[in-house]
């Protein structure tokens, strides 16, 4: 069992975050937005959780988990009135945990994430908090 390590986690500056960001296969995204919730992919779901991002981990949680994947999106969601768990992961980095459904109201953007030529992913400018 994970050890919550705190509800809210401080950017560099020592704001709050109030922008997290979800990496997903597009038509599973699709299917969220005519349900007006998000489960989870196939992962979250069998962790019991729906893995989020910091702006700043974003790139590598890209490059780890969804190398070389296409017909990915990258969802900005407001963090103010979720119940985030921060948990270490990656390197005892704390991660942003949602252990409920994603309300698509939350969502404030979603963006194709694309592959370069090399085959990484091209994140657009990511909110730092």
């Amino acid at each position: 069992r994970r050890r919550v390590v705190a509800s809210a986690e401080r950017n560099v500056s020592g704001q709050v975050t109030t922008v997290v960001y979800k990496i997903a296969p597009e038509g599973l995204w699709r299917e969220a937005v005519e349900k007006g919730s998000f489960s989870g992919s196939p992962v979250d779901v069998r962790d019991g959780f729906i893995h989020f991002s910091t702006a700043a981990q974003a790139r590598d949680t890209a490059a780890k988990h969804f190398a070389g994947a296409t017909d990915l999106v990258l969802i900005a969601v407001a963090a103010n009135g979720l119940d985030l768990r921060w948990e270490p992961s990656r390197g005892g980095a704390l991660f942003p945990h949602l252990y409920a459904s994603l309300p698509v109201s939350a969502v404030q953007r979603v963006e194709a994430l694309l592959l370069s030529a090399a085959g990484v992913h091209e994140l657009p400018a990511l909110q730092p908090g």
